[in-house]
C-alpha cells in the first residue's frame, strides 16, 4: 500500500495540473495551412502575419480588431504588406478563447515590437460577446487603417 501511495504521489507531481496552450502548435494546426509556417503568408493568396500582428495589436483598437477577425472571420479585399488580397478567412470561434489568445500572442511574438503585445482569454471573450458579420469586420479594418495605417 505504501508503494502504491508513493507511486501515485510521484505521478501526480510529474504532471502539471494545467498547461498553457502552445500558440505555435495551435497556429500550425489551425492557420499554417494557409498562412504558412512562421506566418510568412503565400504571395497572392494569403497575407503574411509575421511582422504585422504585433504592429496591428499595438493599439487597443488594433488588438480588438485582431480578436474580431479570429472570432468572426473576414471577407473581401484587403491591403497587407503592400499587396492586395481578395478572399475569405473563416471564423475560428469554435476554438476556446485561451487557444485563440495563444495563437495571436504567438503571431505577435514574430514581429519586431518589444515587448510584443499579448492576448488573453478575456480579450477573446469580449469579442465573442459582441459578434460581428465578416463585412463589419472589414469595415472595422478600414476605420482602423484610417486611424492607424496597417502594415
Amino acid at each position: 500500500m505504501k508503494k502504491i501511495l508513493t507511486l501515485a504521489l510521484c505521478l501526480a507531481g510529474a504532471t502539471p495540473a494545467f498547461a498553457a496552450p502552445d500558440g505555435m502548435a495551435l497556429y500550425g494546426a489551425n492557420c499554417g495551412i494557409c498562412h504558412q509556417g512562421g506566418g510568412v503568408g503565400a504571395p497572392g493568396q494569403f497575407p503574411p502575419l509575421a511582422n504585422r500582428i504585433d504592429k496591428i495589436a499595438s493599439t487597443p483598437e488594433g488588438k480588438k480588431y485582431a480578436t474580431q477577425v479570429l472570432i468572426n472571420g473576414l471577407a473581401g479585399s484587403i491591403q497587407a504588406a503592400g499587396a492586395t488580397y481578395v478572399g475569405f478567412m473563416p471564423s475560428f470561434k469554435s476554438l476556446p478563447d485561451d487557444q485563440i489568445a495563444a495563437i495571436l500572442t504567438y503571431l505577435s511574438s514574430l514581429g519586431s515590437t518589444k515587448p510584443a503585445p499579448t492576448f488573453t482569454a478575456a480579450d477573446l471573450a469580449a469579442s465573442r460577446a459582441a459578434p460581428m458579420p465578416s463585412s463589419a469586420v472589414a469595415a472595422a479594418r478600414k476605420a482602423l487603417n484610417a486611424a492607424h495605417p496597417l502594415p
